[in-house]
Parts: C-alpha cells; sequence; structure tokens
C-alpha cells in the first residue's frame, strides 16, 4: 500500500520529477518527461507496479531526520538502526547528464545493512522488461544492470547489484562508518549505445550549486519567507528546462477524495497555471523565468484563436485524449486511473483572462512586447469578443452543463481591462473604445446577474443561489477593491457556507450536482490562501495570521503541498506537490507581507 501522500520528497531535474517516500522507496518515477508513460507505479497499485527501494534491512530502522540541502532539490535522509545510522543522499543530475536518479549511501555510525529491492515497470506498469547483467567496456568492465522494453531502456550502475527474483531485483548489502557507495538508474532511448555512468561526484555539486544559486535570487521577507523560497522553488521544479511549459504537478489521479472517482492527470501546463507563475516569479526577482512563461504561454497560443486549447502536453502538444488504466487498482482503491485530460476540449471563459493579466503585470515591470506578442493578444481579444455570449465549464472544469459562471465573466472583464490598459498607459494600439464598451456591458451584467440580493452575495453562476470561492478572485484582477461592500458580504457568505470546522474552506458544495460529479472532495488549499489574502488586504491581520499558519503547518517537513487537504483523516488529498497550492501560498505571503501586486483597478488606467 502507497505511503501518505505528505509522506514522499520530490526530486527534480527540470524534465521530471519521482517521488520518494519516507520509508526509501521510489514509488513514481516518469522518463524523460513529467508526461511521459512512468517506469514506476507503486503510488498507484502495489509494489509489484514498480519501484526503487533502499532502505535499511532492519525492521526497526527509523527515520531520524529527512531534509533537502539548503534550497535544492537534494534530499538527505539519515536512518537509525541496532547496528549504527547510514545517509542515503538522493537527487538528480542537471544539464547533459541525460535522464538519471542518484542514490548515493554513506555510513555514519556502526554498520547498517541495507536493502534493495528494484522492479521496473515501464509503460505504466504494462510492461516487463527484458533484463541481463552486461559489462561496461568504458567503465573498467563494471557490471550493469539493463532493463529494456520496447523504446526504452534502464541502466542501473553500483556496487552491489540487487540479484534476479520473481521478476524484479532484490540484494542486500553492508555499509560501514566511512564507507560510500553510488547507485545510478539512468534511463535513455533502447536504440542507442549504453550512455557513459555519470561522475556522482560533479553532479551532485553542479545539482547543489545550481539549485542554491537559483533559490539564493528570490526577493522574500518576514516569517513566511521560507515558505515562499521553497514554493518558488517547487514551481521551478515543475518547469521543463527547454520548453519553458510548467505542469500542475508531476503525478496523475492522486484522488481528490479516497475511494472515489475525482482521480485526474495534472502533468499537463495550463494556461491559468503558467500565467500565475509569471506574475509570482516576476514579483519575486525572477524576471528571466517569467520572459521564459511568457515565451511558452506565446508559443503555445500561436495559432487560430479559435483553437486555443486550456492546457497543453510540456512541449505544446494539443493531443491529450483521456483514457483509463484498468489494470492499476488507484491509490488508495481510488479508482480509475486516469492518463491524458478531457477537460483539454473544455471552453473555459477565465483562461485569456488571466493570461492577459499576467501579461500587463509584465509590461507593467517594464517587459516589452514585440510585433508577435501584442498581435497575439489582440487576437485574444478577439476571441473573447467572438465567444462573449457563450457558456463555459468554469475554473474547476466542471464536468455538468455549461453556465454562466461569476468567475468566468469576471476575467472576460479582466481581459478587457488589461488590453484596454495596453493602450491607454503603454501605447500599444488597439480598439480600445470597443473593448471599454464590452468592458462596461461584463461590469453591468456581473453586477446584475452575478450578485444575489437575497443573499446579499455573489455566486457561483448567473441565477443560481450556490457560492464559490473562486469569488475571491475578483478583486485580485481589479473588479472591486477588497473592500467593497459587496466583496465584504460575498465573503461573509463564504465562510458560513464554504468553511469546515477546521477552519479551511471548500470550492463549493460538491452536493449540488453541478460539476457532473458524485459528491465529495477535501478543502482546496488554494482556496484557503485566496481567503489570507482577503483577510490581509481589508485589515483582519490576526485571522489572516491564523489561517496563513495554519495553511503552511499542512506542508510536509520539506514545504511541500498537495492540492487538498482532508481535515477528517488529517492527511493530504490530490496530486502532489500541486503547483496552484503553492502559486496561492506565494500570493498569500505577499499580502501578509504588505508587497504591493500593482494595482489593474480601472481608475488606475486614468
Amino acid at each position: 500500500m502507497a505511503a501518505p501522500i505528505e509522506d514522499y520528497a520530490l526530486l527534480a531535474d527540470l524534465q521530471t520529477g519521482p517521488l520518494i517516500s519516507r520509508d526509501g522507496s521510489v514509488d513514481w518515477l516518469c522518463f524523460p518527461r513529467f508526461d511521459s508513460p512512468s517506469v514506476f507505479s507503486s503510488i498507484l497499485g502495489t509494489d509489484d507496479h514498480g519501484r526503487w527501494l533502499l532502505a535499511p534491512s532492519e525492521p526497526d530502522a527509523v527515520v531520524v531526520d529527512r531534509h533537502y540541502i539548503d534550497s535544492t532539490f537534494v534530499l538527505q535522509t539519515i536512518w537509525k538502526t541496532g547496528g549504527g545510522n547510514a545517509l542515503v543522499t538522493d537527487f538528480m543530475p542537471l544539464g547533459d547528464n541525460g535522464s538519471s536518479l542518484v542514490r548515493r549511501v554513506t555510513g555514519l555510525e556502526g554498520s547498517v545493512e541495507m536493502r534493495q529491492e528494484l522492479r521496473i515497470r515501464p509503460g505504466y506498469s504494462t510492461v516487463l522488461p527484458w533484463t541481463s547483467r552486461v559489462r561496461d567496456n568504458a567503465q573498467t568492465e563494471a557490471p550493469v544492470l539493463l532493463a529494456m522494453a520496447g523504446p526504452d531502456a534502464l541502466a542501473l550502475r553500483g556496487p552491489h547489484l540487487p540479484q534476479a527474483h520473481q521478476h524484479g531485483h532484490e540484494g542486500k548489502f553492508l555499509i560501514s562508518k566511512g564507507e560510500q557507495v553510488d547507485f545510478e538508474l539512468k534511463w535513455f532511448p533502447s536504440h542507442r549505445l549504453l550512455p557513459a555512468a555519470t561522475n556522482v561526484d560533479v553532479a551532485l555539486e553542479e545539482a547543489t550549486e545550481y539549485w542554491s544559486r537559483w533559490g539564493s535570487h528570490c526577493r522574500q521577507d518576514g516569517v513566511y519567507g521560507g515558505a515562499v523560497k521553497r514554493s518558488l522553488l517547487v514551481l521551478r521544479a515543475l518547469t521543463h528546462c527547454e520548453t519553458g511549459g510548467i505542469v500542475a504537478a508531476p503525478t496523475t489521479s492522486l484522488p481528490e477524495d479516497f475511494g472515489g472517482s475525482r482521480n485526474w492527470d495534472y502533468r499537463y501546463c495550463w494556461l491559468r497555471d503558467a500565467a500565475l507563475t509569471l506574475e509570482s516569479m516576476l514579483t519575486h526577482g525572477y524576471e528571466t523565468e517569467a520572459l521564459q512563461w511568457r515565451n511558452w504561454l506565446l508559443r503555445a497560443l500561436a495559432g487560430d484563436p479559435e483553437q486555443m486549447q486550456i492546457m497543453y502536453g510540456v512541449g505544446g502538444e494539443r493531443d491529450l485524449p483521456e483514457r483509463e488504466l484498468p489494470h492499476l487498482p488507484g491509490y488508495g482503491n481510488s479508482k480509475p486511473v486516469r492518463v491524458g485530460n478531457a477537460a483539454v476540449s473544455q471552453f473555459q471563459a477565465d483562461v485569456v483572462g488571466e493570461v492577459m493579466v499576467a501579461l500587463e503585470r509584465l509590461r507593467m515591470a517594464g517587459g516589452k512586447e514585440d510585433h508577435f506578442s501584442w498581435a497575439l493578444q489582440r487576437a485574444l481579444l478577439g476571441f473573447v469578443e467572438n465567444h462573449f455570449d457563450d457558456k463555459d465549464f468554469g475554473l474547476w472544469e466542471m464536468r455538468g452543463d455549461a453556465q454562466y459562471f461569476t468567475h468566468s465573466r469576471v476575467m472576460m472583464w479582466a481581459a478587457f481591462n488589461s488590453g484596454i490598459r495596453a493602450v491607454r498607459i503603454h501605447g500599444l494600439p488597439g480598439n480600445v473604445e470597443k473593448w471599454e464598451h464590452l468592458r462596461e456591458r461584463l461590469r453591468e451584467e456581473i453586477m446584475r446577474e452575478g450578485f444575489d440580493q437575497r443573499t446579499d452575495s455573489f455566486t457561483q453562476t448567473y441565477g443560481g443561489r450556490q457560492t464559490d470561492a473562486a469569488l475571491l478572485v475578483m478583486p485580485q484582477v481589479g473588479f472591486l477593491p477588497y473592500n467593497d461592500k459587496h466583496m465584504l458580504s460575498t465573503v461573509t457568505r463564504l465562510e458560513e457556507e464554504l468553511l469546515t470546522d477546521d477552519g479551511l474552506l471548500l470550492r463549493y458544495r460538491t452536493e449540488s450536482g453541478v460539476d457532473g460529479l458524485e459528491p465529495g472532495e477535501h478543502p482546496f488549499l488554494a482556496c484557503s490562501f485566496w481567503l489570507v489574502e482577503q483577510y490581509a488586504r481589508t485589515g483582519r491581520q490576526a485571522e489572516a495570521k491564523i489561517l496563513m499558519d495554519k495553511l503552511v503547518g499542512l506542508a510536509n517537513e520539506l514545504g511541500l503541498l498537495s492540492e487538498e487537504y482532508a481535515t477528517n483523516e488529517k492527511r493530504m488529498a490530490g496530486n502532489f506537490p500541486q503547483a496552484f497550492s503553492h502559486l496561492t501560498l506565494v500570493r498569500a505571503a505577499d499580502a501578509m507581507h504588505g508587497v504591493d501586486r500593482l494595482s489593474l483597478a480601472v481608475d488606475a488606467v486614468v
């Protein structure tokens, strides 16, 4: 059975992101990209679905410390046994070292017997590879354990290679004080020659130096500065180094509701996440990275705006068909396990707004438009015009009927508002009079149709009475001030209807059936971070601090957050680590620290 979600650590090489449990088992790994088929899938099934365990063989061995080195994704785990202590250092080499995972064992005290179990299962555990021992002539004829299946080949190097055992490989070895052994599992295309071994000392130094240097550039202050830095590091780790695409999470099908069907593949790049990441990076001193995300956005969107999608593959791929993997029993028996995401074909009217707001903030920070970037943004506004009267499926990717979601209409307003600012403030060409007319039509419509006088609150949908945490975004994009009476009364209703007994905020009430799925999910962490921001911007500092401390305290000891938190079970839920949770943590901390996000309100144009 897979470990609790919060017990996992993320490794990163800016191409993929394996998860290692506190027990020393790599239970999830996709080679060579985030969205490639997994070679270890036990997190979604059993040990036989693929994993790499490296831990003391003694049943009573305990982890006495687990941490990342400084601001890195180099993981160190200290084990204590009856015979001694050992340190395991796990990391992924960066740069031209290829796609590989390195595990170094160092003896600290006495002697520790280590156990290794390797079960390679490519193709989401549909394939049992052919394994053999070969001689690595380029490396003094050291033996290499080679596994091959179709397009994939994996080579395990090390001084104590495990032996074949029941469709896997197992072995034990003794590590004593002062000794050190290295294992490297390297992926390569099966049609190529076996690549050379990595110089582990050099690769470790380079990986540590890269992440430490990157983290040192982070502008962050205050009591939540450490959480902000780790969140920005997570966002960087979820970004592909060559394409610039950021995945929503490195995992698929970790359940939002244990035992339920709300299991989705998040290993793709949402325009919304990319836009929000651009803004966070810009705010905290990463101008180069912000431009990299902008360029990914522009490349992904290039083409006929009518063919725009809400998400793309890491390289900008458009074809992401959703299918189920019935051979995998799912995390905690949560079925089905899915790969691909059918939401790719949805119309979500808010997406252009998120993109336009982020690019406007880039302009406000001094970013320059080129002939392509502004022309594409004008085309996107044309897309919003063409779909002005269309219903959509909303921020939460509802699988019920299309509706007029208030949040989506607000983000359409924000799209036009950003275009108007580009003309009025930055001097770019555009049909500003028409955009101003459409912006005002939307404002009047939203105030008339999206605000329910009976409940004194904005509503999730036009004509409905249910509320929605996404309404907290309205002041973030300048539609209303944070302290506007309509917002304050809406916040009161959100508190009454969506706050759990533990003080966390649900997205909406799934019992309404609006999302077309069975009811049942846990508080979505991003929503609670939005509430922190709302509190902090309206003088409710004491309440903001209580909620922020609670949320930051939900992260594991490595500073990682999932999508949701199951308050009854006191455990994380949903895909992990989740970019959206870390994005909203950064926003909330900025609000707590008084960081000015630069106003997008209409009166700022005049």
